[in-house]
């Protein structure tokens, strides 16, 4: 087996932002080191001041090296059938591929990360940073945080692990299907194993423990492994490979129980690295006004808080939407709902007007029923068109039509969670798709 040990200095943290100031490729043989390449790069672009105090490579040292597009053949050649081995080699190989790509040179190799690789060969020590796991085995290092330096300390790891029969170790890490080596180096493998593969929610947390992400999931084994596959270069994995160091997750029933309760939390927690559900909801309602002539009027507003609007909505294209299919099902004026503009030559009859207004609002009203969404053994809980809660309930909630006595009882068994435009909008789309899991609430007389 051969390898190629390499380490990188650059300008920053992401290979699409940033550039490579200076690499340094050790050939291995599996048995001791047969060849070193080492070379200065001019990234074109300015290197930050701690860059520069940390690594000691300066703008003037660059100036006059060649480009990573000139060197690139020959760097893509050493690297070829080796495997690729770096101390935390997501960081390294991240910056080597996607520059080479730009360079026109697809680089496929296995690699191997010597901070997992020592964690399992040199168990029991304090740190596994380059620089503390090199002490621990008497290493000494020459020129910390050049890249030569570094590259051939690691080389020194890799043999030392080779010689201490470490070779089925390594054979073992690189086997196809083990997906070890994708992992951050921080967190450990059993945090993976134990996950089931369920649906349900899961949880990213940082060295402090706090989450820094929320994901739902159908197999939350599958779903969480996908986030560490394949070489993802943007700036969010590779925050992740930094910062991720433990996992904890929810089981939920099912996979549309999941995305409920992931945003609850997303909304709840406020996550660093969620993108998605973190917008302000700029929310908008259709109101309804009397103007100085009596007519009642029906438009479109930003929701706010002296007022309830008869329906909200998180875009303003839906708003519009709902707005024109009550003008044309009630046949309401347009101009009286400020969707025409221009300036009408005769208004409606005032009273007959108000009734179709208020025969509109009705219609509106009597869309929001309360209802129940049964999801295997739990219920979801909608009163009036809003979302009230979820829970686990017996089977005699699973009757339609439900007795409203049944409903009130829901209510105070499940478990109580805030609305939001996220949720309303899945619930109104599954209620379109599955009907037939809907248990509405009937009406009954009186004995």
């Amino acid at each position: 087996m051969r390898f190629a040990v390499v380490d990188i200095e650059t300008t920053g943290g992401f290979p699409q932002q940033h550039g490579i100031t200076e690499i340094a490729i050790v050939l291995h043989n599996g048995t001791e080191i047969e060849g070193r390449f080492e070379s200065l790069v001019n990234p074109f672009q300015p290197i930050p001041p701690f860059i520069v105090g940390m690594t000691g490579i300066t703008n003037a040292m660059v100036m006059t090296a060649p480009s990573f597009a000139e060197i690139a053949p020959q760097v893509f050649q050493l690297l070829s059938n080796r495997v690729f081995v770096a101390h935390n080699v997501n960081f390294d190989f991240s910056f080597v591929k996607y520059h080479l790509q730009l360079c026109g040179f697809d680089l496929q190799t296995l690699k191997l990360c010597t901070i997992r690789l020592s964690r399992k060969a040199f168990p029991g020590f304090p740190k596994y940073g380059l620089e503390h796991l090199c002490r621990q085995l008497n290493i000494p290092i020459r020129n910390r945080h050049r890249a030569g330096g570094d590259a051939l300390a690691t080389a020194e790891v890799l043999s030392l692990v080779l010689k201490n029969n470490g070779g089925l170790l390594i054979k073992e890490m690189l086997q196809k299907e083990h997906k070890e080596y994708l992992l951050p180096p921080n967190l450990p493998k059993y945090g993976v194993n134990k996950l089931p593969t369920s649906s349900g929610v899961y949880y990213f947390h940082n060295k402090k423990g706090k989450v820094i992400y929320v994901g739902k999931a159908k197999n939350l084994k599958k779903r969480v492994v996908s986030h560490f596959s394949g070489l993802d270069i943007s700036r969010k994995r590779q925050d992740f490979m930094r910062e991720i160091y433990s996992i904890s997750h929810v089981d939920c029933p099912s996979e549309f129980i999941a995305s409920i309760f992931e945003s609850i939390e997303i909304k709840r927690l406020w996550p660093a690295y969620n993108k998605s559900q973190k917008k302000y909801e700029q929310n908008w309602g259709i109101y309804k006004f009397e103007d100085t002539r009596g007519y009642l009027r029906l438009a479109i507003d930003k929701k706010h808080k002296q007022a309830q609007p008869i329906a909200a909505f998180s875009m303003l294209v839906d708003a519009h939407r709902e707005l024109w299919r009550l003008v044309k099902s009630f046949e309401l004026h347009p101009s009286l709902c400020f969707l025409d503009k221009s300036i009408p030559l005769e208004l409606p009859a005032l009273e007959q007007y108000n009734t179709q207004v208020n025969q509109a609002l009705a219609f509106v009203a009597a869309e929001k029923e309360s209802f129940i969404i049964r999801e295997k053994n739990t219920a979801i809980l909608v009163e009036k068109g809003k979302f009230i809660g979820m829970g686990e309930v017996d089977a005699q909630f699973s009757e339609e039509p439900l007795h409203p006595d049944h409903f009130e009882s829901l209510k105070l068994a499940v478990t109580p969670y805030p609305e939001n435009e996220v949720i309303k909008a899945m619930i109104r789309k599954y209620t379109e798709r599955y009907p037939a899991k809907i248990v509405r609430i009937g009406y009954f007389r009186s004995p």
